[in-house]
């Protein structure tokens, strides 16, 4: 596989009021099918796309964020959340929902997706990419 790209989804919209965190998911469970290797990363209101809890009945909407508990199933399980961001927002780690895989390397120890990460941190995850794609 010493030819697969890197792939990073960035996500820096909140879940809800524009199609853009569903399409990046879309994008995303694409992208896993064709065995790439994807990572994603959540900063600006993007974060807002990892927290517990979400209720959209009233915003006639479909709450897809238990989505990002399957993705480990497709071998994604790379998530950068940006420290800041969170910050930033009034929120923290215990705010995000637990998304875990199970890594077949080590006896399928379930092993958790989230990474939090500095802003200087995330540039440098960016930097290493071959592909990364905003939405």
């Amino acid at each position: 596989m010493a030819d697969t790209k890197k792939f990073l989804y960035v996500n820096r919209k909140a879940p809800y009021g524009t199609i853009y965190a569903l399409e990046s998911l879309e994008v995303v469970l694409i992208g896993a099918a064709f065995e790439q290797d994807v990572s994603l990363a959540f900063l600006d209101d993007g974060v807002f796309q990892l927290t517990k809890g979400q209720k959209t009945d009233g915003i006639g909407m479909k709450n897809f964020s238990a989505t990002f508990r399957a993705l480990g199933d497709y071998d994604v399980n790379k998530f950068y959340v940006e420290k800041e961001s969170l910050e930033e927002r009034g929120l923290t780690e215990a705010d995000l929902q637990e998304i875990t895989y199970e890594d077949e390397n080590d006896d399928w120890a379930e092993k958790p997706s989230i990474r939090f990460v500095t802003r200087a941190e995330m540039a440098d995850i960016m930097s290493e990419q071959d592909v990364v794609l905003s939405f």
